[in-house]
């Protein structure tokens, strides 16, 4: 009650913002009515592979997944990456704002229900320890926080890392991403026992041309994985972007 009781009081000196705009919202994590609208939720139908918009009579899997198939079994995202996506999740990655976290998970947890309720752990792709350093906090494994908490599943939020330090892949052609990050993820040993035989759903905060998660795939499958699924909160489908 008593927590209660200073939550209605912050509320009331502090109100929650909206996620991208500085509309007063009911509780923190929420999008206002407007943004809401604006907003590019990704709903079916959509590729099973890695999330991406399908037209209204597709199914299945899109070209680019029956072209070169990922590692992973499933892939959703909960938004297309477009300039509304893109003001909550850069202030969450590089602008000290981990409090989107709780928004966008709720989000991805809505968007990938179904492999929630599946996995046996959730795994968030790792950061380097200096980029770590840098950034006070890995975003990816907030997001697995959050959303393994709604969905009441176990995280293993160290069980991957990187062994070296990755240029950053924004402006990286989709075949240099996947150059880049050869042999740069590992499964940490003292972790094995977490994921061995058991399904893991790998979470990150944007899934572009899918050289990181294919990396970090194939480290939870060699590491004894018996299947991998990949959620995250946005989906880059413009290759202009890539």
């Amino acid at each position: 009650m008593l927590i209660a009781a200073g939550r209605l009081v912050l509320d009331f000196l502090l109100p929650p913002l909206c996620l991208t705009c500085d509309a007063t919202v009911g509780q923190p994590g929420l999008l206002c009515a407007e943004c809401f609208r604006l907003t590019g939720f990704i709903t079916e139908p959509c590729c099973i592979g890695c999330g991406a918009p399908l037209a209204a009579h597709g199914e299945g899997l899109c070209a680019e997944c029956q072209a070169d198939p990922p590692p992973w079994e499933r892939g959703r995202a909960a938004l297309l990456y477009d300039g509304q996506a893109r003001r909550m999740v850069l202030p969450l990655k590089y602008g000290d704002r981990p409090e989107i976290a709780k928004g966008l998970a709720g989000m991805m947890y809505r968007a990938g229900l179904r492999l929630v309720r599946e996995a046996d752990v959730l795994v968030p792709v790792p950061l380097h320890r200096a980029r770590l350093i840098q950034r006070r906090y890995n975003q990816a494994a907030m997001l697995a926080r959050a959303v393994a908490r709604l969905g009441g599943r176990p995280a293993a939020l160290d069980a991957l890392l990187r062994t070296r330090r990755t240029a950053p892949l924004a402006d990286l052609s989709a075949s240099a991403r996947t150059i880049e990050m050869e042999n740069a993820i590992a499964l940490r040993p003292s972790r094995r026992g977490l994921v061995a035989g058991r399904r893991v759903l790998l979470i990150d905060d944007v899934l572009t041309s899918g050289a990181t998660a294919r990396a970090c795939t194939r480290a939870l499958l060699a590491g004894g994985a018996a299947a991998v699924d990949v959620l995250v909160a946005a989906r880059v489908t413009d290759p202009r972007q890539r």
